[in-house]
């Protein structure tokens, strides 16, 4: 077997992400003014939380998995260290390919320029080549199909244009780490649809890794074989997509039943 061969073997048996032990712990300040005098005086006084909490998995080329859990159960800022937005307080984190998320859609757009530039603008934040993204311009317009508005400044578009125009950008910029975070929910229906088709077309390949947050168990249990679910920052269980929903709906049901004994 040749070395390029074995690398290649190497490179799809290894994770593509992985999580050794990770905590993130924020810290909470009585209010925005002790907050800024914590930059100059380390004294201040302030209220450690864990957002995640010394959890450890490993996430396969090619797997789709959906992580569950209420709110502050620590979704949101598990995708934002393997995005890179923020760093773990201890622990280590492995990420060994392009990510792309669709979770704040519009983040990077300059304002002032037209949609035509801010696809080259995303791409080059995304650490990809202008020619590659010249490569990819036509396709991300068509997705888009905001007609003659790609050629005006991004200021004058709608919401549901700027989110069209950032998905088209980030679902057809060949990800090897698909990130969604409730992003299919963003223009008509008829937009809603393409953008499902297009993802299960891109994980039809069985190349792209992909990373689903959300509250819907039905789009979970559509798109994903594996989920993940959280509680409080740590690792509650971990296996196929079907238990994890029938644990994470039983314990809705428990509390909900709870609540309205307790009301």
């Amino acid at each position: 077997m040749s070395k390029d061969i074995k690398e290649e073997k190497k490179e799809k048996e290894d994770p593509i992400i992985e999580f050794r032990h990770v905590t993130k712990t924020y810290k909470l300040y009585k209010n925005d003014k002790k907050r800024l005098m914590a930059v100059f005086n380390k004294r201040i006084k302030y209220i450690p939380k864990k957002a995640i909490d010394d959890l450890s998995f490993k996430i396969n080329r090619g797997e789709a998995v959906a992580f569950l859990g209420k709110n502050g159960a620590g979704k949101s800022t598990l995708l934002k260290i393997v995005t890179g937005v923020t760093y773990p307080t201890s622990g280590e984190v492995i990420v060994n390919g392009r990510v792309s998320a669709l979770l704040e859609l519009t983040a990077g757009f300059d304002m002032e320029m037209t949609g035509r530039e801010n696809i080259y603008l995303k791409g080059q934040i995304m650490g990809i080549r202008d020619q590659e993204i010249h490569e990819l311009e036509q396709t991300i317009v068509d997705f888009a199909d905001i007609g003659e508005y790609i050629d005006q400044p991004v200021r004058s578009y709608s919401s549901g244009m700027k989110a069209r125009l950032g998905f088209a950008i980030n679902i057809n910029t060949h990800p090897e780490i698909l990130i969604i975070d409730e992003a299919l929910s963003v223009g008509d229906k008829a937009f809603r649809n393409k953008c499902v088709t297009k993802v299960n077309e891109i994980m039809f390949s069985g190349d792209v890794t992909l990373l689903f947050v959300t509250h819907s168990t039905s789009m979970a249990l559509d798109f994903c074989k594996r989920g993940i679910l959280l509680k409080n920052g740590a690792l509650v269980y971990d296996s196929d997509i079907e238990s994890t929903v029938e644990l994470y709906e039983s314990a809705i049901e428990v509390k909900s039943k709870e609540k309205k004994e307790n009301a």
